[in-house]
């Protein structure tokens, strides 16, 4: 099976297609640093329907989804773009989790997904 990789560097990938399975790398709000936490999960999740578009898939074939908050003291209003994102009984399994340091102090939230095709 190819392994297919997409806005690569030397030091990772933002999606990579094996097979039929869509890998995402950890997105975070690069439209909208410093910015509220539900500003900054709704750009991420534009990202990653434009990811997810590139790949030929969309959220409907969402399988996983990881995300990571500075604190959980931000779930709900993280949650309340989610849920109206996340719509039509597709929701992927997921997992949120509080990690106090994201890859730089201006993000808050970073959201990593897999998908089918």
């Amino acid at each position: 099976m190819s392994i297919e990789r997409f806005h690569t560097n030397d030091r990772m990938s933002q999606m990579v297609i094996h097979g039929d399975t869509v890998y995402l790398a950890g997105q975070v709000a690069l439209g909208a640093p410093g910015e509220s936490v539900a500003d900054q999960t709704r750009a991420i999740l534009g990202q990653i329907d434009t990811l997810l578009a590139e790949a030929g898939t969309d959220k409907s074939k969402a399988l996983s989804a990881t995300i990571w908050l500075c604190s959980m003291d931000d779930f709900a209003e993280m949650n309340e773009v989610w849920d109206a994102w996340a719509t039509g009984g597709n929701a992927p399994c997921r997992a949120c989790v509080e990690s106090p340091r994201l890859a730089s102090p201006q993000f808050t939230v970073e959201i990593g997904l897999i998908a089918a095709r």
